[in-house]
């Protein structure tokens, strides 16, 4: 019924104007706006739809992950616009917050203006 269903996955933000600052300008995903809020382009041809919330909630557990060929140079980049590596119980990070948990991909995790969990990981 669905396997032709042209899916997206969307969250709530708090801010409109940070969201499309960060999503756009610091991690570079193409943007758009519309009156119930913002698309986000993803290379892979998916979609994310994000939308103002009153009294968002930031979720608890990570929306969207970013696989990357260098994880290091994408915290690199990451850091250098001012944003913060996550650190959480559980997980060993290095100095960096980047995890390596077995098994799995190196991780690390970063939140959106919002307080949404987002994470960049070598694919």
């Amino acid at each position: 019924m669905f396997k032709d269903s042209s899916a997206f996955s969307g969250y709530s933000v708090d801010d409109i104007d940070a969201a499309k600052a960060f999503y756009g300008d610091t991690l570079g995903l193409k943007v758009t706006e519309n009156p119930a809020g913002l698309g986000l382009e993803l290379a892979t041809g998916g979609k994310v739809f994000l939308y103002p919330k009153h009294g968002h909630q930031p979720a608890t557990f990570t929306v969207l992950n970013f696989p990357v060929d260098d994880l290091d140079a994408a915290v690199d980049s990451l850091t250098g616009k001012g944003v913060a590596m996550e650190r959480y119980d559980g997980f060993e990070q290095d100095g960096r917050g980047v995890a390596a948990p077995a098994p799995g991909p190196r991780i690390a995790w970063f939140k959106d203006p919002a307080g949404n969990i987002l994470s960049v990981m070598q694919g």
